[in-house]
């Protein structure tokens, strides 16, 4: 019976020893908080999005994505729904494909997890942060308050650089560094955006259902719809986090990269311009700034006009035609300069991490240190947000704990 040691209690850790622990491993889940899956309490505002499935390999980012492909086959959504259920977890699919707990609580994932690792006998030492890895014969690691712990076996799965206040500091990157592995460059995945300007401070808590799209010149390169936040360093919203990847990977390219921001976006421009002539129609008398209540978040209101150089007070009755066309294309297609990102500690995800070129994808075994496995977040793979992170949690987590138990 192979020791396996198990280093990081998070969503792939706890998978990996469950599945080490079923394929007849002897497994320790080694956890430096005081208590395992602190990041799961987090996800999905606390609801536990854990799957998602509209799933494809089109979700995944990296140097090189298709990596992810054998893990994800190997444990897709259909065996994760199983797996859940079994512990007791029905599932709740919403319209867009998300997955979560019908009790809609993080807790719950956690909870069966937990559960399930007592159940199966899988030894978890919390307050265990594991500061260095040696192997001889066999991984010996040692602990931040001097223990050492010594196992056949080591499963990496630290996690990545994002959400620090739950662990994940990039202590494993450091950790699998010394054991010989490169780490492709690393900077936050699914975050809120920086934008160039000065009308932020004005805008900020707006909050409305529109598109962004990423423009490198004319080329639009990503685009997404839905709640969308102007925040007081720029904007924030669940598209912005699926455009947050590609915007800051242009950016360490060194691509000029432009945001537009559809505040209407059911109208194009010139159908939107004929509904404003025929909307001014009937509010001649009307100033511009009363004119545009009612179609727009009030707070908008003066920073476009401002924008334009529109007299708020300006009647409607006077408005020119080239007013009304530029007023139609800044609802439509308002530009920003994008100039960077919040930190690790606002991220989701950590885009970049341990070279998928030095890791066997049908094992997650290093090439480099036989009996060394990864999982999670802490490799070169990051995921959409809308539970596709979490699947490649358990999916890396069931191949890394599989393989390792094998003798």
């Amino acid at each position: 019976m192979p020791k396996v040691l198990v280093v990081g209690g998070g969503a792939s850790g706890m998978i990996a020893g469950i599945f080490a622990r079923n394929y007849g491993a002897d497994v320790t889940i080694l956890e430096r908080n005081n208590r395992i899956g602190k990041k799961i309490l987090a996800t999905g505002n606390g609801r536990c999005n854990y799957t998602n499935v509209n799933l494809s390999i089109e979700n995944y980012h990296g140097n090189n994505p298709k990596f992810a492909y054998s893990c994800l086959s190997k444990f897709g959504v259909d065996k994760t729904l199983d797996f859940f259920e079994q512990l007791g977890i029905t599932p709740a699919i919403e319209d867009n494909g998300k997955v979560f707990p019908l009790s809609y609580q993080s807790s719950s994932v956690l909870d069966v997890l937990r559960f399930e690792l007592e159940e199966l006998g899988v030894e978890v030492i919390t307050d265990g942060f594991v500061v260095d890895i040696k192997k001889d014969k066999r991984f010996v690691l040692t602990l931040e308050d001097g223990r050492k712990v010594y196992g056949d076996r080591v499963i990496l799965a630290t996690g990545g650089n994002a959400a620090p206040n739950t662990g994940s500091d990039g202590n494993g990157y450091t950790l699998a560094e010394n054991m010989g592995h490169s780490i492709a460059e690393i900077f936050p995945g699914l975050v809120q955006l920086k934008l160039e300007g000065n009308i932020f401070k004005q805008v900020d808590g707006v909050k409305f259902v529109g598109t962004v799209g990423l423009y490198n010149g004319n080329q639009l390169i990503k685009e997404d719809s839905g709640d969308i936040l102007f925040t007081n360093y720029g904007i924030s919203g669940p598209p912005i986090l699926q455009l947050s990847r590609t915007a800051l990977k242009c950016l360490k390219d060194n691509k000029d990269v432009e945001l537009k921001v559809s505040i209407i976006h059911r109208k194009t421009e010139e159908e939107l311009y004929n509904y404003l002539i025929y909307r001014f129609g009937f509010m001649a008398k009307k100033t511009i700034e009363i004119g545009l209540i009612g179609l727009i978040n009030k707070r908008l209101i003066l920073p476009i006009l401002k924008e334009l150089g529109i007299n708020k007070n300006k009647q409607i009755a006077h408005l020119s035609n080239d007013e009304v066309s530029r007023l139609s294309k800044i609802l439509t297609d308002w530009r920003f300069k994008i100039s960077g990102s919040k930190s690790f500690k606002d991220a989701q995800v950590t885009a970049g991490g341990v070279d998928t070129d030095e890791i066997d994808s049908s094992t997650m075994e290093s090439k480099l240190v036989k009996g060394l496995y990864f999982a999670g977040e802490i490799v070169d793979i990051d995921g959409d947000c809308g539970g596709f992170n979490l699947q490649w949690a358990w999916s890396s987590g069931y191949v890394a704990g599989r393989n390792a138990s094998l003798e």
